[in-house]
């Protein structure tokens, strides 16, 4: 090995089609020229085609023969199972699964750099899919060039490139491919796309192509800006959930949004930055419907002092502040008056399945209970009559009056209370009562309630 070199192993995605195959015949080429380095082909199978196996067999000859003639490559292969419900598309699920393998291989290979075959039409035929769709500015700029997932690199580096170039250099190399039969499907908007409309477009605007794909890669530098604006623009709208951690840290995925401050922003601002919020503390996305209701619908309900829910986002509106709460799978009501005995034996999520949640227990420097009190806890209703202590030295009052005076919705009100015999140490939505906290030093545990996580 030449002094100076390192050896490196690139992933190249090989389908057995005419794009990958030119790809990765092209990188095991460049690779040979290069002291120690490896292409590793990785190869999904679907399932979907009754010719898949044959495929599949494909790939293997393929590699077979090249690794044979001198090319440093080899084949990973890996099948997936898609798990399909009504309404789903097989597209998009295909896809989510081929990622996801993908990803999976090429660290299993350690290759920190991933190869795809996408050319400059399916880039432009991406930003007319996702126009027709009514896409966001994400789906408009179109299929990312290069982009890191979880320490491996995915890159496009044909997509500034035409087809004709890679069918010119299958032919000049003789390569052999195979054809998928359901890029003939029209029943797929990508193919009704590619059959019916791309040859009446280019033949009216001979650079569509070029065009569109200009036009996703403008749209693609503005991401980054975008994503700088909403670093800086969202913490100052966000408040943290009354239900914090004892330690005063706020994990993000329980902030709030406080909507008196995103009210007075100018529409375009609402909706974007509701938008992120969304997604941030519930990890999906907001449809573009609810985005623009909640846009209109908030800012009016916040000058009444309204108080609303909308359950199918898991969102609600008390005092001003807008709050996702993560799905329950019970309600309060499935509890009726069983208690739930808990031995919490240290740090962890404690299922409470009855209650369709858990205890989250964490090792915290202050405002926690000592763990002999946590030994064995029993999860009540709230039945009245209990009484609740803000801070040392203040007074005991109701658990209604706590609520009322922090703000806390009536929805919000029905997790369990924690008992260790009959001293309460914690109610939701108030936290750790202060006549169960262990003093300053000792070794202490902080409680939250997590409604709806692991709780099978």
């Amino acid at each position: 090995m030449m002094a100076g070199y390192e050896p490196v192993c690139v992933a190249v995605a090989f389908s057995g089609g005419r794009d990958s195959t030119a790809l990765l015949h092209a990188t095991a080429v460049a690779a040979r020229d290069w002291p120690g380095a490896t292409v590793v082909a990785l190869h999904v199978h679907h399932g979907l085609s009754a010719q898949a196996d044959g495929w599949q067999r494909h790939a293997e000859a393929a590699c077979q023969v090249w690794a044979a003639e001198g090319l440093p490559v080899r084949l990973l292969c890996r099948r997936v199972r898609l798990n399909l419900s009504v309404g789903d598309s097989v597209e998009a699920v295909a896809r989510a699964a081929r990622y996801t393998a993908l990803q999976e291989m090429a660290r299993e290979a350690h290759a920190d750099l991933l190869l795809l075959a996408h050319h400059r039409q399916d880039q432009a035929e991406t930003l007319l899919l996702q126009a027709l769709r009514g896409g966001g500015l994400a789906g408009l700029a179109g299929i990312p060039r290069d982009v890191i997932r979880e320490g491996v690199r995915w890159v496009r580096p044909w997509l500034d490139h035409p087809r004709s170039a890679i069918e010119a250099y299958v032919a000049a190399h003789g390569l052999v491919y195979i054809d998928d039969d359901s890029n003939a499907d029209p029943r797929y908007a990508r193919n009704l796309l590619r059959m019916s409309v791309w040859p009446a477009l280019v033949s009216a605007f001979p650079d569509a192509e070029a065009n569109l794909a200009a036009s996703a890669r403008r749209l693609s530098d503005a991401l980054p800006v975008m994503a700088a604006w909403r670093a800086q623009a969202l913490p100052p709208l966000l408040t943290p959930t009354v239900d914090a951690v004892p330690d005063g840290g706020v994990a993000p995925a329980t902030a709030a949004l406080d909507a008196r401050l995103w009210a007075v922003q100018p529409a375009a601002l609402r909706r974007e930055s509701l938008r992120h919020w969304y997604r941030e503390v519930s990890g999906q996305g907001m449809s573009a419907t609810w985005v623009e209701r909640l846009a209109e619908e908030l800012p009016r309900m916040v000058a009444a002092h309204g108080v609303a829910q909308w359950a199918a986002l898991s969102l609600s509106l008390y005092r001003g502040v807008l709050s996702w709460e993560r799905p329950a799978a019970y309600g309060a009501d499935a509890v009726q008056d069983a208690e739930l005995g808990l031995s919490v034996r240290g740090a962890g999520d404690w299922p409470a399945a009855p209650w369709g949640g858990s205890l989250r227990v964490r090792e915290v420097v202050s405002g926690g209970v000592p763990l002999s009190l946590l030994g064995d806890v029993v999860l009540r209703r709230r039945v009245g009559g209990e009484q609740f202590q803000m801070g040392a030295g203040r007074p005991a009052r109701s658990l209604k009056k706590q609520f009322q005076a922090l703000g806390v919705p009536a929805w919000q009100r029905n997790g369990p209370l924690v008992f260790a015999g009959e001293q309460l140490l914690y109610v939701p939505g108030l936290g750790i009562d202060a006549r169960a906290q262990a003093a300053e030093g000792m070794p202490q545990w902080s409680i939250e309630w997590l409604p709806g996580a692991n709780s099978h």
